[in-house]
C-alpha cells in the first residue's frame, strides 16, 4: 500500500521526534598517586536506573580478567562500560566530552564496530598505559566522537584518549570532567563545577591514597541536584595495588559495597544489579517512578503525535482564519492557536530529544542557544494565556452558530493545552528558579 505525499510530510515531523536523541552524561574521575599507590575515582552522573558491575574472565584470546561498571544497556545482558579495572590494575573511565569532526584519513585503521568488545577489549588485553597506547593507535577512534576516556595503571602513568589524539601523562594527581584537554584551556575547565570543586579539594588537602581520602573527594565531585533530587548515579573508587573496587551508589557516600576482583572473577563471568547490593534509597525510588519520554516509549509516542496534531490543526486554523476573516471580532482566536500550536510544536521536538529539560532546574538553559533557550519559557507562556483563550473561545463558539468542524477543533486545541499544562506542571517546568 503505498502512501499519499500528503501523509509522508504529516508523518516527517514524527519520524524526526523519534530519530532524534539527546543523551548527555555528566561525569568526573580523578587519580591519585602517593608513594607509589594508585587509585582512581569515577562519578558517572546519569538518569539511568540500569547500573551493574560485571565481571569478565581471560580466555585465549585475552589474557586478562577485568570487572566493569555500566548502566546503558546496548542488547540483552551487555551494557556499555562506563568504567573498570583488570587483574594487571590498568583502570579506565568513559565521559561524555564532544570533539568537533576532522578530516582525516583514517582508512588504514581498524573500525570499531562494536564498542563493548571493543571497550572490553582493551582491558582484557593491556596491562599498563603503554600497551594501551599501542593497542588503540591501531583502531579508528573517532568512532567515539563525544566521548573521552583516561586509562590509568598501577605505575600511576596515565594516557588520555581523545577521538584524534592520544595525550600521556604522569602526574601524581589529575583530574577530568566532560571536556576534551587538548582543545579546552584550563579557565574553560574551570567552568565546569565538578572539575573546579576537585581541583580546589586538592589544593586545599594534602592528596592521600587511601580510601576515605578518595570518599571524601568523590563526594566533593558528585552532584545532588535540587530539582529532583537526581545527579551522581555510581562512585566507583579503584584500588590498583590492592585490586578492590567500592562501590557508593546514587550520592550516598554514608554506605558501600567493596569487591575483591580476584575473588570475584573466580565465581566465573557475572553480573550483579548495583541498586539490588543497597538498602532502599528515596531519591533513587522517586528517579525510578518519574516518567519522562526517555523512560517511557508510550509518552515519547504521546508527546510526538501531540506535536504533529499540533501542526496539523495549526494549518486548519490559518485557512479557516483567511477564509472568514471577517465573519466577526472572535475569529482571530485561530490565529492566536495557529501560532501558539506552531511554538509547542517547536517545543514537542525539544521534550522529546533532550534529556536535560527533565532534570535541569527550569527554565531550562542550554549554552549560546538563544531560540532554544527561550523555548523554555513556553510553559510559563501557555499557562498565563489558558485564561483568556478559554474564554475567547467560549465567546467564539457562542457567537457562531455554524463552523461545527472549526469549533470541534477549538475545543480539542483547549483540551490538548490542559493536558499539555498537566505534564509541564508534573515535570517541574514552571519552576522558575
Amino acid at each position: 500500500m503505498k502512501i499519499s505525499t500528503f501523509a509522508q510530510i504529516a508523518l516527517l515531523p514524527l519520524f524526526f521526534l523519534f530519530g532524534f536523541q539527546q543523551y548527555v552524561l555528566a561525569c568526573s574521575i580523578y587519580k591519585i598517586t602517593v608513594d607509589g599507590h594508585t587509585i582512581v575515582g569515577s562519578n558517572q552522573d546519569a538518569w539511568r536506573t540500569t547500573t551493574c558491575i560485571w565481571f569478565v574472565n581471560p580466555d585465549e584470546e585475552n589474557p586478562y580478567g577485568a570487572s566493569f561498571t555500566g548502566s546503558r544497556q546496548v542488547s540483552p545482558g551487555k551494557f556499555a562500560p562506563q568504567s573498570g579495572m583488570n587483574e594487571a590494575g590498568l583502570v579506565f573511565s568513559r565521559l561524555a566530552a564532544y570533539h568537533p569532526e576532522e578530516n582525516r584519513d583514517q582508512s588504514e585503521k581498524k573500525r570499531i564496530t562494536n564498542e563493548v568488545d571493543y571497550l572490553e577489549g582493551v582491558l582484557r588485553n593491556c596491562n599498563n598505559v603503554k600497551a594501551v597506547k599501542k593497542y588503540i593507535k591501531s583502531f579508528d577512534h573517532s568512532f567515539f566522537l563525544e566521548d573521552v576516556f583516561i586509562y590509568v595503571d598501577k605505575a600511576g602513568d596515565y594516557l588520555i584518549v581523545e577521538p584524534y589524539q592520544l595525550i600521556e601523562g604522569h602526574d601524581p594527581t589529575y583530574i577530568l570532567a566532560n571536556f576534551c584537554p587538548s582543545i579546552t584551556s584550563r579557565e574553560d575547565a574551570r567552568k565546569q563545577p565538578r572539575y573546579r570543586d576537585g581541583e580546589d579539594y586538592l589544593f586545599e588537602n594534602s592528596p592521600q591514597a587511601s580510601l576515605e581520602y578518595c570518599r571524601s573527594l568523590s563526594d566533593t565531585m558528585s552532584v545532588c541536584r535540587n530539582r529532583n533530587g537526581d545527579g551522581t548515579l555510581l562512585t566507583s573508587i579503584w584500588d590498583s595495588q590492592n585490586g578492590l573496587v567500592n562501590l557508593y551508589f546514587y550520592h550516598d557516600f554514608g554506605s558501600t559495597v567493596q569487591f575483591d576482583i580476584a575473588e570475584s572473577l573466580a565465581r566465573g563471568n557475572h553480573l550483579i544489579s548495583i541498586p539490588e547490593l543497597f538498602s532502599t534509597n528515596a531519591e533513587f525510588q522517586r528517579l525510578k517512578d518519574y516518567k519522562t519520554p526517555f523512560n517511557d516509549n508510550a509518552l515519547r509516542l504521546v508527546l510526538a503525535l501531540v506535536g504533529v496534531g499540533l501542526l496539523m490543526l495549526s494549518l486548519i486554523f490559518f485557512i479557516s482564519f483567511f477564509r472568514k476573516r471577517k465573519l466577526d471580532n472572535y475569529n482571530p482566536i485561530k490565529l492566536l492557536f495557529a501560532g501558539i500550536n506552531v511554538l509547542l510544536f517547536g517545543y514537542m521536538i525539544v521534550l522529546t530529544t533532550n534529556i536535560n529539560v527533565y532534570y535541569f532546574d527550569a527554565p531550562y538553559q542550554h549554552g549560546g542557544a538563544g531560540l532554544y533557550n527561550a523555548s523554555s519559557y513556553l510553559p510559563i507562556l501557555l499557562l498565563l494565556l489558558i485564561i483568556p483563550i478559554s474564554f475567547y473561545t467560549i465567546r467564539f463558539l457562542r457567537l457562531n452558530s455554524r463552523s461545527f468542524f472549526i469549533k470541534s477543533f477549538l475545543i480539542l486545541n483547549n483540551c490538548v493545552y490542559l493536558g499539555l499544562l498537566y505534564g509541564f506542571g508534573y515535570w517541574g517546568l514552571f519552576e522558575v528558579i
